[in-house]
Formats: structure tokens, C-alpha cells, sequence
């Protein structure tokens, strides 16, 4: 990592781990698959990807839990924020969840991937009514 300005700052919902990345030398995914699905409690995950020696963190650490024989899953042990993602096939990246960043925005998804596990209702969600905040007064 260079300057500070070449950083992204993040971390989990109740503050336990904070990390500094790198930013991605390639645009962000937003993924559908099951698994992704079933670790997150969410339709999609949105994961940049970055070398793993890019990845620093500065409190705490994850979690670790192989999601299958290939794949490793990180999150905060005390609040469950999914974090991280790392395949065997190619160890020395690692995938953070675009989410977790203080500030998302800086790293927006380019493309989606696993659509063949798209949860069908997925398609309409950008039709749905929406609300600036709750939808109960």
C-alpha cells in the first residue's frame, strides 16, 4: 500500500475488527451464489479482491470457518459481519466484502457473478416501492 489515499478503511458492525486494504487493481462483484447467500443472511454479497498481504488488520482478527474444502470464510466472532473470503485454488488473494468498508461507495461492483443462482425475485427488486428510511412512520 502507498499513500493513504490508495487506502480503504473498514470493519465489522460492533467495532471488534478494523482493517486497512488496499485498493483493488480490479472492479468489485456483486455475487449470488448459495453459499455467499447462506454466510451473508443476504440475496448478494459485493467482494472486491485484493493480494493478501494488502489486507491489514488493525484490531482484532476474523473468525475462520471452511465454508467447504476449498473455501474459508472470515467474520467477527462477537457480531458475525462477514469479512472475508479465500479459495485454495488461489491462496494468495483474499476477497473482503465491499460492504464492510467505511465508505463502499469507493469501490462499486462491475459485473455479477454466480446469476445462476439467483434468487428469482432478485430480477423486480429495483421496481420495488422504495423508502428513504423505514417504511413505518
Amino acid at each position: 500500500m502507498s499513500g493513504p489515499e490508495d487506502v480503504l478503511l473498514g470493519g465489522c458492525l460492533c467495532g471488534d475488527v478494523r482493517y486497512r486494504a488496499a485498493r483493488p487493481s480490479s472492479p468489485g462483484t456483486l455475487c449470488h451464489c448459495v453459499s455467499c447467500r447462506q454466510a451473508s443472511g443476504a440475496p448478494a454479497v459485493a467482494w472486491f479482491t485484493i493480494r493478501r498481504e494488502d489486507l491489514i488488520f488493525d484490531k482484532g482478527a476474523v473468525t475462520e470457518f471452511n465454508s467447504s474444502e476449498q473455501v474459508v470464510r472470515g467474520f467477527c466472532g462477537r457480531c458475525g459481519t462477514a469479512l472475508t473470503y479465500t479459495h485454495g485454488g488461489h491462496p494468495e488473494y483474499v476477497d473482503v466484502t465491499t460492504a464492510s468498508l467505511d465508505h463502499p461507495e469507493a469501490v462499486p461492483p462491475a459485473d455479477r457473478t454466480w446469476t445462476s443462482h439467483r434468487i428469482s425475485w432478485m430480477e423486480a427488486a429495483d421496481t420495488l416501492p422504495e423508502y428513504p428510511r423505514s417504511r413505518h412512520p
